[in-house]
């Protein structure tokens, strides 16, 4: 396949067929129940295939569709193991597969893109993908100066398979204000939609990683690979080798384990002060850790701009709740929009509803655990729970999406590494507000 399905039709056909593929099984589920086969064997079988058909769907789509399934694959941590499990492999695939172009649309494109003598600028180029994302593939080369180098190639049609796809979502946008009657719904998918839609052009991606690369050059805990060339849809970037966090949360030691989280969460929370930018993609398939004990960052296509660091107003919520000041965090979330306007709210079902979330901060060392993210889910995703209601009832402003987003996403990371850090040391040194 050498291009990503088009047509708004296309797509949403495609995906429509994800609910009616979970129907289709189910129904025949229940006829091999009848006859004679357990509930639960054919409880795992649905599960498995309807997994194998969501990665085959995204996969195929790419675009939002697949950006989508890999923000879910993070949060798979946060979902009950006996229901997890099948999705798991499914879901981490996404991370890092999709079907490849052929080489001669490759070719096409780096002519498109580099110019018709794009094969003199290498001296070397490998026409296989060593890696694939939601927009584009790696292929590994040689520079003409003999340097090791990654060519990202974008998809073609992957701008008006993701733009198809981001309508779509804002579309639903009063299907999911339903779900959160305290939330400006449509601001924040506007805010979504605008950063995807830069990640379409690799100048931009390309500044932003020079930005990431200054901040951190010659830093003894992370890695950000040079950009060595870039166009609109075709960059080169130098190679980098090292072992992905996917493979380290399949089967990591336990010092793996703790190293990949410490220096994640390093990364996560420093970055800001570093470079004035937040990287906003966080998924496994975009980090790797290298022989040399430091972590491998890719991917910039999607970042916050904080060029004052992390806001400081969040460092002040963070203490606020650890130090259990119920009155003045309910003060500070109105003021920063978290409350809305003559939203009813008591200040200590707000404070008993966000308590948990800084939990990791109580102590020296937290061991984050997909356990302690089930309950967490499960205690604001409960009907019944009085914190899902004071949930609904909360906003989130669009400039606090990001960051808010990829907390969540990192936090996820963490939890899928099982990983023990020290989390009250990074955030009393990078984040403004909460031990100055």
């Amino acid at each position: 396949m050498s291009d990503i399905p088009r047509k708004a039709v296309q797509r949403t056909a495609k995906l429509a067929s994800l609910p009616l593929g979970v129907a289709g099984r189910v129904v025949g589920g229940w006829g091999k129940r009848l006859a004679g086969r357990s509930s639960d064997e054919v409880s795992a079988e649905v599960s498995a295939k309807t997994a194998e058909q969501l990665f085959a769907v995204l996969g195929q789509l790419k675009g939002g569709a697949m950006k989508f399934g890999q923000a879910l694959s993070v949060f798979e941590a946060a979902v009950p193991d006996e229901l997890a499990e099948p999705y798991r492999e499914a879901l981490t695939k996404l991370q890092t597969a999709a079907p490849p172009m052929p080489s001669r649309t490759v070719h096409r494109v780096l002519a498109e893109q580099l110019g018709s003598g794009w094969a003199k600028r290498f001296r070397s180029f490998d026409d296989v993908p060593a890696a694939s994302a939601s927009i584009g593939q790696v292929h590994r080369a040689v520079w003409h100066d003999g340097r090791d180098v990654a060519v990202k190639v974008q998809y073609p049609g992957a701008d008006e398979a993701l733009e198809t796809d981001l309508k779509q979502l804002l579309r639903f946008s009063r299907v999911i204000q339903a779900m959160m009657p305290g939330a400006e719904v449509k601001p924040l998918l506007e805010e979504l939609r605008d950063r995807y839609l830069e990640e379409l052009d690799y100048r931009t991606e390309a500044d932003n990683q020079r930005e990431f690369a200054r901040g951190f050059a010659d830093d003894e805990h992370v890695l950000v690979p040079r950009v060595v060339a870039s166009s609109p849809k075709v960059m080169v970037t130098e190679w980098t080798d090292g072992t992905p966090l996917s493979k380290i949360i399949r089967d990591g030691t336990r010092e793996q384990r703790d190293l990949a989280g410490q220096l994640l969460s390093e990364f996560h929370f420093s970055a800001p002060s570093r470079s004035g930018l937040l990287h906003a993609d966080p998924h496994p398939g975009n980090f790797m850790l290298g022989g040399d004990g430091r972590l491998r960052v890719l991917d910039f296509g999607a970042v916050a701009r904080l060029p004052d660091g992390l806001p400081r107003p969040l460092g002040l919520m963070t203490r606020l709740a650890l130090e259990g000041r119920s009155a003045d965090l309910e003060e500070l979330l109105r003021t920063e929009g978290f409350i809305r306007p003559g939203t009813e709210l008591h200040a200590e079902d707000v404070l008993n509803y966000l308590a948990p979330f800084v939990e990791p901060l109580r102590t020296e060392t937290f061991h984050f655990t997909r356990r302690w993210l089930q309950q967490q889910a499960e205690r604001v995703g409960d009907l019944r729970s009085p914190d899902m209601q004071t949930g609904r009832s909360l906003n989130l402003p669009p400039q606090y999406l990001l960051v808010h987003r990829v907390t969540l996403g990192a936090t996820g990371i963490l939890c899928q590494l099982d990983a023990k850090v020290q989390a009250r040391a990074i955030v009393s040194r990078w984040q403004p507000g909460f031990a100055d």
